[in-house]
């Protein structure tokens, strides 16, 4: 009961107030899952599918804290005062702190504003919003005004034509809404590509694995959103600029050997940061591409994060005063 103490506001609902707002969203995700084609899609497709992997910090991973400890750990080993060591020592102590208490509140926030108002995520929205029909024609089949909006070349309508042998829709029952988008797990990850396709939203799936496809917990905000805003901003604060020292950072998947969900990519994909910001956006973004996330779970974790950080700096500068004084 009440509100959050970090309140991001509520976040939009299946209704018909709502209904333009959510839409929009999950459009965006069926439409950047229809460019995760590992068949025949270029640099974005390869992109989009390393990135949703490298910022998944799901099970048996270092996790979103972790992963932000290890950029601190880049950080710190390319700047900082040139002194003894045991004012170096305290120096990083200082950061680790800085930084940690930022994740920690960061996670206090984000799941007391997730059980608050224990939103649904993309899988489920997509499913039902997809069996109740599309909602663009009122004069067509399977009109309802809560359905999934047609999008030529990504949601459609299946008729008795456009699932005959050889056409688009070969395969899916005519009346079904149709979306254009990754087709799931292949069987065989280490040697097989699932590309993309037609297949019914009923049966939509996120870029995750067959065993994790979407966390237990509700979705907005989101959590890798406020816990790297937070983490960016604290960064940037202690060490005095978003630019990352010895920067850019760098990491390079192999070609064929990187991705795990299925196999990729194509080309060795090289992702680049020069700013914590840089890292802290992709992170979000990343989100979007694995099919976890809409946007508005992204924005209200960045504000989320960017308020926690704002009260951890205000909180060590204090304590820092007190002890001057």
């Amino acid at each position: 009961e009440g509100t959050p103490y970090l309140d991001p506001g509520p976040p939009p609902l299946l209704n018909e107030i709502d209904h333009a707002e959510l839409a929009a969203s999950l459009v965006e995700l069926i439409l950047l899952s229809s460019k995760l084609d590992g068949v025949n899609g270029g640099a974005e497709a390869d992109y989009g599918r390393v990135v949703a992997e490298f910022w998944e910090d799901g099970p048996a991973t270092e996790s979103p804290p972790g992963h932000w400890n290890l950029v601190a750990l880049f950080a710190a080993e390319h700047t900082g005062p040139e002194v003894g060591l045991s004012e170096r020592l305290e120096w990083e102590i200082e950061l680790f702190v800085a930084l940690n208490a930022a994740l920690h509140d960061a996670a206090i926030a984000c799941w007391d504003a997730k059980f608050h108002y224990d939103s649904i995520r993309p899988i489920s929205l997509i499913r039902h919003m997809g069996e109740l029909g599309q909602s663009s024609d009122p004069d067509a089949d399977r009109h309802h005004p809560l359905g999934l909006p047609l999008v030529p070349g990504l949601i459609e309508l299946v008729t008795d034509a456009s699932a005959a042998d050889g056409e688009r829709h070969e395969g899916i029952e005519a009346g079904l809404i149709a979306v254009y988008t990754w087709r799931g797990n292949p069987q065989n990850p280490n040697t097989q590509i699932s590309g993309v396709g037609w297949i019914p939203a009923v049966s939509w799936l996120p870029y995750q694995h067959k065993e994790f496809i979407t966390p237990a917990f509700p979705g907005y905000p989101s959590g890798h959103s406020t816990y790297s805003t937070a983490a960016a901003d604290i960064l940037e604060w202690y060490l005095g600029s978003d630019e990352i020292p010895g920067g850019p950072m760098a990491f390079e998947a192999p070609a064929t050997q990187y991705l795990s969900f299925e196999r990729g990519p194509r080309e060795p994909v090289t992702l680049s940061w020069s700013t914590f910001s840089e890292l802290a956006d992709e992170a979000g973004r990343s989100r979007l591409w694995g099919g976890i996330h809409p946007w508005f779970d992204d924005t209200a974790g960045r504000e989320v994060g960017r308020t926690v950080a704002e009260r951890v700096r205000e909180k060590l500068t204090s304590l820092s005063d007190s002890d001057e004084r």
